[in-house]
């Protein structure tokens, strides 16, 4: 059975809580008996080798679409060098490398912070919105845009300050409370809170999904819900 969310009008679930797409609440508290409540403490299931593959696949996905767009930048540069339309070659091609480059070094360092980021714990200091504005072009046009950035900020127990951010969207705002135990989980680079128990909400930790508290599984990667 569906139904329509009133906030955004995604399809959704007639038992879902909340929208899987901006968190609003539907009015249904009732649970799932086939699932079992959440309880306090950090889930076990971070074991199951579906995370495991997920970061291989994310990896593996950021080297191809690199090589993708890096061979598209040097032969596009190199076809407008030899066609003489702006500049030649080498120069022309000299500036397709370049950009290749630039392409390729960004999956190098998104891979490398992925096997590099550690596991820790922490506590939700603070939480904070700010009305900021940025700047935006198209072509010649210049324009000035205003958004809002919510921002929950964890402290490791090592006493380093991690930011989480969203911008116009306080779902995960309100997901943490001030107080609440989490755990960053190297690879994934996702928090889990220790107490869910209360919660309509989980996100997926592998791919960020907005999910129902009674789901066990991702409806987007499959992977499980650590609940």
């Amino acid at each position: 059975m569906v139904m329509h969310c009133p906030n955004c009008g995604v399809e959704t679930s007639k038992t879902a809580s909340y929208c899987a797409a901006c968190g609003n609440k539907l009015g249904n508290e009732s649970r799932d008996t086939s699932s079992p409540a959440p309880q306090p403490g950090f889930s076990s299931r971070i074991n199951d080798p579906a995370f495991a593959r997920y970061v291989k696949n994310a990896n593996r996905w950021s080297g191809i679409f690199s090589i993708v767009l890096a061979a598209v930048a040097v032969i596009g540069f190199y076809i407008a060098g030899e066609v003489g339309t702006e500049m030649d070659n080498p120069e022309s091609l000299y500036i397709g490398l370049g950009i290749g480059g630039m392409f390729l070094a960004i999956a190098f360092f998104q891979i490398m912070g992925r096997r590099r980021s550690k596991t820790w714990d922490g506590t939700v200091k603070d939480k904070k919105i700010k009305e900021k504005t940025r700047r935006v072009q198209y072509g010649d046009d210049i324009s000035y845009e205003d958004y809002l950035e919510y921002s929950v900020i964890v402290v490791s127990d090592s006493g380093k300050k991690h930011v989480i951010r969203h911008e116009n969207s306080d779902v995960c705002y309100n997901y943490y409370k001030i107080g609440d135990r989490v755990r960053h989980h190297g690879g994934l680079n996702s928090y889990e809170k220790y107490d869910k128990t209360g919660d309509l909400i989980i996100f997926c930790n592998a791919c960020g999904t907005l999910c129902d508290i009674n789901d066990d599984y991702c409806s987007r990667c499959k992977c499980p819900l650590l609940k």
